[in-house]
């Protein structure tokens, strides 16, 4: 799998996180998993320690929340990422970079599946015109199902690859057009639109099949 951060770049992402909100560390993970539109999600033992590290230099801190250990942002986590910005922007950068290149290995992947499971039926299917095995009707049409499904199952995964790196991609040209002043008041009814007259499309699409 492709490294998804850069030496150090994680824990400046994590400020960034805490800095839109106040999170436990479920939370975090679970924020950067949507980020990266479930391509990519960190272990417990990647967030925790560096949790740990920034509640030490005093960038972060925690408080009991019942049975939750909720981390914050301190003045000086905010300090640090307003003097890091630069670098938060080109990490916003790698993380859609990281999504593309995720997806495209998903994408890889699912197809080398599909390859292997063509030619193993291609395979199975010469065996038994060689043998002259006659095949059980029924036996035929659950393996068509299984294969119907695998296949549903596939394009299903790599359409959902699409979605999150389509979703990455806007948020980040979004996020920079804001950064440089407020965005166009038609941009958001625009998008709207747009998302419901493809939704329309595609649904349509499903309803032919």
């Amino acid at each position: 799998m492709t490294p998804v951060f850069a030496h150090g770049s994680l824990r400046l992402y994590l400020l960034s996180l805490l800095d839109e909100a106040p999170r436990h560390g479920y939370e975090l993970i679970q924020a950067l998993t949507e980020r990266f539109g479930g391509t990519y999600s960190p272990s417990a033992g990647t967030i925790y320690p560096r949790l740990a590290k920034l509640e030490e230099e005093g960038l972060v801190t925690k408080a009991a929340e019942g049975r939750k250990t909720v981390y914050a942002i301190t003045d000086a986590g905010r300090a640090e990422l307003e003097a890091r910005r630069p670098e938060l922007d080109a990490i916003e950068e790698e993380v859609t970079d990281s999504v593309r290149r995720l997806a495209d290995e998903v994408r890889a992947g699912v197809n080398d599946a599909m390859r292997s499971l063509r030619a193993e039926l291609a395979s199975a299917a010469r065996e038994a015109k060689r043998n002259g095995d006659r095949v059980d009707p029924r036996q035929e049409a659950r393996d068509a199902g299984r294969d119907a499904r695998a296949a549903g199952n596939a394009a299903a995964r790599e359409a959902e690859a699409a979605l999150a790196e389509f979703r990455q991609q806007l948020r980040t040209d979004l996020r920079h057009q804001a950064a440089r002043g407020a965005l166009p008041a038609d941009v958001v009814p625009l998008l709207k639109s747009e998302l419901d007259r493809v939704r329309r499309v595609i649904v349509e699409a499903l309803g032919r099949r």
